[in-house]
């Protein structure tokens, strides 16, 4: 049986003007700025207005580690949001912008699945309404104002040698990775080393999405340690004056972008650090004006839950003040079997043993979930290939580590499909039992930190990091900054740094090979391994198969 494709559906859905969107959730065509009939930022006075109402109840939706049979995150997110509303709870959803790296690479779009997805599809994985490209500019800017303010003199002493601010553009590109500067002689500057990263891993990208309003994001962006001068000392974007000239451009990104389900539901679109190297969630100021407007906010984190939900717990939550209520924790008959040692080529055939075999993977985060004192549902997100017998092994190793696994089946059906889900959700969040807490108290020290994420989260034996790396945190904690988080930079692919370490390994050791200090955005990045923060492409990479076909619709985006 052949199903329609994602772009088929979403090309089909029967869109409500927007303004019929903000109505449902008490936001006044007034409050919306549009972009085009089916999409519009939501203005600050409004976000104001609400900030008296009380909250209401966060549910996170993450996953296992992700493998090449496809999981499903976001799906599930829209799909549950879905649910929550047909169940006649006041529901919305907040997720993240969709990158043009991935979208033109191996990962595809982030907009859900089947009858599970936010609209307008093309839109949101392409241009939306502008915020990354802002984005990229405001970053880009620093840049040049740095190079310029060395060339126009120096007045800030900045050691050329020690310049820490990168670029960054929206695509994954390999040849910038490492870069030589300002060659050609006198009138360019002075040569030097420097690099890109891909535009979601920009500190810009995460103090957008952490920062309450635009006076906070202009403090932020003042506090960017840009570089050091010979004596080490910080020198910051303040010191080179940038900051105001990249809240204004920043002044229309900052505000969330308001868009719909299939089912007509609201949701929040906006921000969109990647979770393997960046932390993983869309803004604080949507998932905290979704709060004071609904009753039921579904929100996702990037990636596996060693990643995504540890860093909305530890970081996200920490920063913005919030607590989920819940955790939604996404897995597939498939991905346990590719875990178990299956082959993609032969998942379509039926291996319980293969299924109880991955489920170490999905056991290990449910461990590590409940160890933030929040209680757990596991989504079974459903593909027609899944045989009962495959089901109810997944269900039976979830009864046995106490907590219930739920078919949902939101990609087929919709909200019919994902009203069980929904209805146990609801359950789980009126029982009240949650009593969140991050794993490590802000005044431990940054190396304690990182191992305790190593070691309770990963289950990893050590952490290797060299006499240079140990100092450098060190210094960090006498300038100031030891009371701040740490976020992972590492591949999604395993609890280890080894992506080709499937399941739930131990034993193991976590190598980190560089930390970089957000100032701006308020945590120490800790890159471990191999990852990159500037993407390459794969060999078929999916910019291959996107086209305009001749009616002038997009082929192959996905």
């Amino acid at each position: 049986m052949s199903y329609k494709s994602d772009i088929e559906i979403a090309r089909e859905a029967h869109k409500k003007p927007i303004q019929e969107i903000g109505a449902r959730i008490g936001i006044s065509s007034d409050d919306l700025l549009p972009y085009g009939h089916d999409k519009a930022k939501v203005s600050q006075e409004f976000i104001n207005s609400v900030q008296g109402r009380e909250d209401g109840k966060l549910v996170l939706v993450t996953a296992i580690n992700p493998t090449p049979a496809g999981e499903g995150k976001t799906t599930t997110t829209v799909g549950l949001g879905d649910g929550l509303n047909r169940i006649g709870k006041n529901a919305m959803i907040c997720i993240r912008e969709a990158s043009l790296g991935p979208n033109f690479g191996m990962k595809g779009g982030a907009a859900g699945g089947g009858y599970a997805q936010v609209v307008p599809m093309e839109d949101m994985n392409l241009h939306f309404t502008g915020d990354f490209h802002a984005i990229t500019s405001a970053h880009s800017l620093l840049s040049a104002m740095i190079d310029n303010h060395i060339y126009w003199g120096n007045e800030s002493e900045i050691d050329i040698r020690r310049v820490a601010w990168r670029r960054v553009v929206d695509m994954n590109d390999r040849a910038l990775r490492q870069i030589t500067a300002s060659l050609g002689g006198v009138s360019n500057g002075f040569p030097r080393e420097t690099g890109f990263d891909i535009t979601v891993a920009s500190e810009v990208m995460a103090i957008l999405c952490l920062a309450n309003d635009l006076k906070d994001l202009e403090k932020r962006l003042g506090d960017i340690i840009v570089a050091y001068r010979r004596d080490k000392t910080a020198v910051y974007c303040r010191d080179i004056k940038a900051e105001g000239a990249m809240t204004v451009l920043l002044k229309d990104a900052m505000q969330p972008n308001l868009v719909q389900t299939l089912e007509n539901n609201p949701a929040f679109v906006h921000g969109g650090p990647f979770a393997n190297i960046a932390h993983g969630c869309n803004s604080v100021i949507a998932t905290k004006t979704a709060l004071k407007v609904c009753d039921y906010v579904v929100t996702e984190a990037g990636f596996g839950a060693d990643l995504g939900a540890e860093k909305f717990m530890n970081i996200k939550c920490r920063k913005a003040g919030i607590a989920p209520s819940a955790v939604v924790l996404v897995a597939t008959v498939r991905a346990m079997k590719m875990n178990g040692g299956v082959a993609k080529a032969d998942l379509g055939a039926e291996n319980t043993g293969a299924v109880k075999n991955g489920c170490a993977n999905l056991g290990r985060h449910i461990e590590n979930v409940k160890s933030f004192g929040v209680p757990v549902v596991v989504a079974i997100n459903h593909f027609v290939t899944d045989t009962e017998a495959e089901v109810q092994a997944v269900r039976d190793y979830c009864s046995d580590h106490g907590v219930e696994a739920v078919l949902s089946r939101h990609w087929e059906l919709g909200s019919e499909g994902s009203a069980p889900l929904a209805e146990k959700v609801v359950e789980i969040v009126e029982g009240g039992s949650a009593n969140f807490a991050p794993i490590y108290p802000d005044d431990m020290p940054l190396f304690e930190k990182i191992e305790t994420i190593a070691k309770r989260i990963y289950r990893a034996d050590e952490v290797l990091a060299d006499t240079k790396i140990r100092n450098q945190l060190k210094e960090w904690e006498e300038a100031g900054y030891g009371n701040l988080p740490v976020c992972m930079a590492k591949t999604q692919y395993s609890f280890s740094t080894d992506p080709t370490l499937r399941g739930a390994p131990t034993g193991h050791s976590v190598p980190v090979r560089e930390v970089r200090l957000s100032a701006g955005a308020g945590f120490i990045v800790v890159v471990c391994g191999e990852i990159m923060t500037m993407p390459g492409l794969p060999r078929k990479p999916a910019a291959e198969s996107i086209c305009l076909n001749d009616a002038g619709e997009i082929e192959g985006l996905f």
